[in-house]
């Protein structure tokens, strides 16, 4: 077994799971206290750059596609003709690369409370930011929950949460008063995604709760779509769905079948299969 100095290795611990997972690392590329967390960049021996957010692993150049890919494109196809799309946090620009392959969409506004991530993200992923020039892109550095409260209601076609773990700045973003301030702002056939952690870790937790607090809020239907996620505890993730006057069980199957996006993992199969829940989720959720 390899020696896990901490001078070789970035290991993020996983305490009330028992479990921690590790990164070889070979440099320090970033160290930055931001007003809202810590930033550091480290660059690895086989995942490229690593960016961590207040000791947590939030992406690396090799897997970060399998996140972006699908917190952005199944509520986009969920969606029948998706043209204003808003993503709250995101600051990566990962999810706004993803969102703007879609020509059908018309407008797309980011708001990320720390534009220290967005900096981040433009010195050492250049491969995530390579869309923020779109003119359809909006890049706002404010709260994303007052910009939610000063929305107008039914003005938002796709609303999508790309926050951190429900802890710090990310935590009123998984709450029910939050949840139905995203429900005003939609319009009718509106769909709300949100990260929603690991299902092997929080299925009974987190993700129950977040799909009742959704209900709660007012959407109509959910749907928790896990894909695999190396870097993340547990190795496992997932997204929720929530629908204003539509189900988001189904999806648009042809165009999501048909699309010419380069794209690494998202295919209509894998969105099928995503939400063909494995039964300890299904009995989690009961």
């Amino acid at each position: 077994m390899s020696d896990l100095r901490d001078d070789q290795w970035f290991t993020e611990v996983f305490d009330s799971h028992g479990s921690a997972f590790s990164l070889k690392i070979s440099e320090k590329l970033l160290d930055v206290q931001s007003p809202y967390q810590h930033l550091e960049v480290y660059t690895t021996e086989t995942y490229g750059n690593l960016l961590v957010l207040d000791g947590c692993v939030m992406l690396t150049d090799r897997d970060n596609f399998l996140y972006h890919e699908m917190i952005a494109h199944p509520a986009l196809f969920t969606h029948q003709d998706p043209k204003r799309v808003v993503i709250i946090g995101g600051g990566d620009c990962g999810t706004l690369k993803e969102v703007l392959r879609h020509p059908g969409v018309e407008k797309v506004t980011q708001i990320d409370i720390d534009e220290e991530v967005t900096k981040a993200a433009e010195h050492f992923f250049p491969a995530l930011v390579e869309a923020n020039g779109d003119p359809r892109a909006e890049l706002l550095f404010a709260d994303g929950v007052k910009w939610v409260d000063d929305a107008a209601d039914e003005s938002i076609d796709v609303l999508i949460i790309d926050s951190t773990d429900p802890v710090g700045p990310a935590e009123g973003l998984f709450k029910t008063d939050f949840l139905k301030r995203c429900h005003r702002i939609l319009k009718n056939g509106g769909v709300m995604v949100q990260q929603s952690e690991s299902p092997l870790y929080h299925s009974g937790s987190i993700i129950r709760e977040l799909r009742n607090d959704m209900r709660e809020a007012g959407f109509d239907s959910v749907a928790t779509l896990p894909f695999p996620q190396p870097v993340y505890p547990s190795g496992w993730w997932s997204v929720t769905l929530a629908g204003k006057a539509t189900n988001v069980e189904s999806f648009r199957e042809q165009a999501a079948a048909e699309h010419e996006m380069p794209l690494q993992y998202y295919t209509g199969d894998a969105h099928r299969g995503a939400l063909s829940l494995p039964p300890f989720m299904r009995k989690a959720f009961a």
